[in-house]
């Protein structure tokens, strides 16, 4: 495929940004190259290979689910800025006017 500058501004407002003319010219540049290396790769055999879901291998390295008592409320509320005795106080974000 053939990329022009009008591609690439085209790609540059799909990602929101914005470029200029040089940039344009740069990003032609390398986004050619990255489309050249594409097709190389497009060339390789992959017959009999299986699709991978991750390039490395990965393990689980959560702890099980174990049930706990929980922390006791006025430790928890001890450390807050503002206290109801048993709730948390926060500012009001929401204008309900």
């Amino acid at each position: 495929m053939h990329l022009t500058s009008e591609h690439v501004r085209k790609v540059a407002a799909l990602a929101r940004l914005r470029v200029s003319d040089a940039e344009v010219e740069s990003l032609l540049g390398d986004l050619t190259s990255i489309l050249e290396y594409v097709d190389v790769l497009n060339e390789v055999d992959t017959t009999g290979v299986q699709p991978m879901v991750h390039a490395v291998e990965l393990h689980d390295v959560m702890r099980d689910d174990m049930i706990v008592a929980s922390l006791p409320r006025a430790d928890a509320l001890k450390n807050a800025p503002r206290t109801d005795g048993t709730y948390f106080l926060v500012p009001t974000i929401i204008d309900e006017g």
